[in-house]
């Protein structure tokens, strides 16, 4: 099953129902497994039963050949132990690390298909847990499940065939022990849950702030808010503690009450076995009474076993539920069926286009843009100023496609982009953001990133037409140096330099350029100017900007504020008309 194919079997009501629709391409290999484990597990059930036909002879003087025959049989399944433990454990192991590689392969192509609006109000932190933590204990839950489980399962329908066959009338006894259990079971499993459930968003929540606090360390340190940093991560483990404790308590209460019922049944059964065998009432010889015994104690061992898996089936189904809220998830880019582009010209046409973001409770807030109509013709560059929260970010996130219109339309080439598979647009567009974006890797595949069989001088001219080569060939060991998480070990500048590298490299039809230079200092500035000279030359280029001097030879210059469009043209026009630009540039 692929990746891609998890989340259209999931059903959030029903997790057991989804892990067998995961589990059903492996169907042949778990049955094997089965089979394996019931033959590896078998002494462990048919040592009382051996028990007993060896004290038999003793006790009754049968013949000693029985007695050589119950050890050879025995001896016989202890070897082959060995060599069936191994198979199970290389069928089983791929089952369960398979399904795992799935449902995390799975949750890392929802993400890359979900909203850039559910990004926005989800914590990056709290989808890393559920990739790592909530995979995790759904694979522990299935090999828990199937070490645990199944060998408690296999000596329960074991001992209890053999005490049929052997002893059929004390059968109904034993039989009190399973349902005894089975209640207890249910009365506790619903409480189980709620607290897991509890743990589990306390502990999204303490990822995510623990995500938080070290993205804020600098300017924590910055400013002395050491404490206060703490504070907010302490107060989230605690509840954190506090929830744990309270789910011990359960599970402790849960397994004590457990032992103690099964315990209990055990010693009643054992004694009233005792009693008939001693009394004749029944043909119950010592031997059998030895088996009982021994029954008694491995039956009681198995159905605690199974009871003490409660905790861990109700984490492992709570985690199930949790990567459905992913996989679940609506809120996505919808491309299927649509339009795929082979080319792009760059005609860019906003008509009376309005966006309001929507929060996650459903509640819409007022408009980020309201009526706007922009127009660029293939190879103009179009700059956006305006104050904060003006709307430029918004209609720059309308323009790649990580948001729709909540009226009006957007219009790519004369076609309306709702129409459109998007993903087939963005090949055709690079974006510059403010904060260069790079990854833990070298120069080369930073620049290179998604884009295969580029050679090494192409990567040297995007470098150099970006006034990046100089510094790159001044590193240590050139385009292979690592630049370290997000860039650390390079400047703002120099990280800029590599963004537009990027951008050049891919030769787009339409550029965004996002405040590029507004944290740079001048010389910085000068460099990536110049080199933004030459990326923006014959493309469709929308470019936002606080440096009015950066945008003075844009084709047109649209004035934005409060979300709507106040004026536009050329620098020299907007200043003859001494109006909202005019005031900004003066």
């Amino acid at each position: 099953m692929s990746s891609l194919a998890a989340d259209h079997v999931y059903s959030g009501q029903s997790p057991v129902r989804t892990l067998g629709r995961l589990l059903r391409p492996d169907l042949p290999r778990l049955v094997l497994a089965v089979v394996v484990f019931i033959a590896k597990h078998s002494p462990l059930w048919l040592l009382p039963l051996i028990t007993a036909v060896i004290l038999d002879v003793v006790v009754e003087h049968r013949p000693v050949t029985e007695l050589w025959i119950a050890t050879g049989v025995l001896l016989t399944i202890l070897l082959l132990n060995f060599p069936l433990h191994l198979i199970y454990v290389r069928t089983m192991g791929t089952v369960v690390r398979s399904l795992g590689t799935l449902l995390r392969s799975a949750l890392c192509a929802r993400m890359q298909q979900l909203s850039i609006g559910y990004h926005s109000w989800t914590s990056s932190s709290v989808l890393q847990a559920k990739v790592i933590r909530d995979a995790e204990a759904v694979e522990q839950m299935l090999m828990q499940s199937a070490d645990l489980g199944l060998a408690a399962l296999v000596t329960l329908i074991g001992g209890l065939v053999v005490i049929g066959l052997r002893v059929p009338s004390l059968l109904p006894v034993f039989l009190i022990v399973v349902p005894a259990a089975g209640l207890l079971v249910m009365r506790l499993r619903g409480r189980l849950r709620d607290q897991n459930e509890l743990v589990r968003r306390r502990m999204e929540q303490l990822s995510s702030r623990v995500g938080e606090m070290t993205s804020l360390i600098p300017i924590t340190r910055a400013h002395g808010l050491e404490h206060a940093a703490l504070g907010r991560v302490n107060a989230s483990l605690h509840e954190v503690r506090s929830g744990g404790i309270r789910l011990d308590l359960l599970n402790g209460r849960f397994g004590s009450l457990a032992w103690i019922v099964l315990n209990t049944l055990g010693l009643l059964c054992l004694t009233g076995s005792a009693l008939v065998a001693y009394h004749r009432w029944l043909p119950v010889t010592a031997g059998d009474v030895v088996m009982l015994s021994g029954f008694f104690a491995i039956l009681t061992g198995a159905v605690t076993t199974l009871l003490s898996l409660a905790p861990i089936l109700s984490k492992g189904l709570e985690s199930v539920r949790s990567i459905g809220e992913v996989l679940q998830e609506p809120d996505l880019d919808q491309n299927a069926g649509k339009e795929r582009l082979v080319s792009v010209e760059g005609r860019i046409d906003f008509e009376d286009v309005s966006f309001a973001y929507e929060e996650p409770d459903g509640t819409d807030r007022h408009n980020a843009v309201e009526a706007v109509t922009i127009s660029a013709r293939p190879g103009e560059t179009v700059a956006l100023v305006g104050a904060s929260g003006a709307g430029k970010s918004t209609v720059l996130n309308l323009l790649i496609g990580f948001i729709r219109p909540t009226s009006g339309r957007i219009l790519l080439d004369g076609t309306d982009t709702t129409l459109l598979d998007l993903r087939s647009y963005r090949r055709f567009v690079s974006v510059v953001p403010q904060e260069s974006i790079l990854f833990e890797g070298t120069i080369e595949e930073n620049v290179t990133y998604g884009l295969p069989d580029i050679t090494k001088d192409a990567v040297r001219q995007a470098l150099e037409d970006a006034n990046a080569l100089e510094f790159v060939d001044s590193l240590p060991h050139g385009i292979d140096t690592v630049v370290g998480e997000r860039g650390a070990r390079l400047s703002g500048g120099q990280k800029q330099r590599l963004a537009i590298a990027r951008a050049l490299i891919r030769d787009p039809r339409v550029l965004i350029l996002d405040e590029v230079t507004s944290a740079l200092d001048n010389h910085s500035e000068a460099l990536i100017q110049q080199a933004l000279s030459r990326l923006v030359d014959g493309r469709t280029v929308f470019v936002v900007a606080h440096r009015l001097t950066t945008v003075r030879d844009a084709d047109r210059i649209v004035v934005m504020d409060r979300g709507r469009v106040v004026e536009g043209g050329t620098h020299d026009e907007l200043m003859s008309r001494g109006g909202s630009y005019a005031k900004m540039h003066a």
